[in-house]
């Protein structure tokens, strides 16, 4: 018997939609939709991806619907170092390069790292070789104790704006290998001060370092448009000085 209505179901449940908002959405009835979830109905595979788009699933998720209603995924998944991604590979090289004296990186889901450039060695810094060895997870790399952690002035409130994203990434996808990781990471954690101080529209990252403390925020850009599953799950995150004694060091070191 065919996975789908309990799939279907298990997502619209976590998407907090009715049958009467998916149906709506997806251009369906309500009827339709519950047929679908009892079995009672088979729908092609037009209306499972009208359903997964309803739904906002990711490209990985849509194909996992797809297979769940016994149909081949619609959405190609390359390796990286795949030809057909060669122009993608170059792209987030220049970019990467192009965001030189300021770090950059590139990861994959999870926060394995992908790509950096030299400015990211500043994260490297005093980091327990182990948490280096490939593949990198930037976010136990991050919060570990024998990692960044130990730079980080303000580790309660940085640490946290990492882990409250990944529990809201958790609340929309799903994912045991992820909550286990996400459990892991709360246990770094130190309490929260009574006050918490903000750069007031960002968490900034208070980094110690040999120049003296530094302070970086971070921006996020990912392949909107993407159609390979690959490089939809990719993620490029860029630190930028929060201030300019900031930014006079990172020009001073890797400008």
């Amino acid at each position: 018997m065919s996975r789908f209505p309990t799939e279907l179901r298990r997502w619209r449940t976590a998407r907090r939609l009715s049958q009467l908002e998916l149906a709506i959405r997806a251009d369906t009835t309500q009827r339709h939709v519950s047929f679908i979830e009892q079995g009672r109905s088979r729908p092609g595979r037009n209306v499972v991806m009208r359903l997964a788009e309803s739904l906002d699933l990711t490209l990985r998720e849509r194909n996992e619907l797809l297979l769940a209603a016994d149909f081949a995924p619609a959405f190609p998944e390359s390796p990286l170092d795949d030809e057909t991604l060669a122009p993608v590979r170059h792209a987030l090289d220049t970019i990467l390069t192009g965001h030189l004296p300021y770090p950059a990186i590139v990861v994959r889901p999870h926060g394995i790292l992908v790509a950096a450039n030299r400015a990211f060695d500043l994260f490297h810094e005093g980091v327990d070789p182990a948490l280096l060895a490939p593949p990198v997870n930037l976010f136990r790399h991050a919060l570990h104790p024998d990692g960044l952690a130990r730079r980080v002035r303000n580790l309660p409130e940085w640490g946290r704006h990492i882990t409250s994203n990944l529990r809201a990434q958790l609340a929309r996808s799903p994912d045991p290998s992820l909550e286990a990781l996400l459990a892991e990471l709360e246990g770094y954690l130190p309490p929260l001060p009574d006050k918490i101080g903000v750069l007031g529209f960002a968490v900034p990252l208070e980094l110690a370092s040999a120049d003296g403390d530094l302070r970086l925020i971070t921006t996020l850009t990912s392949f909107a448009t993407a159609a390979d599953v690959t490089l939809a799950e990719l993620r490029l995150e860029a630190f930028l000085p929060a201030d300019e004694p900031t930014a006079e060091v990172l020009r001073r070191r890797w400008g």
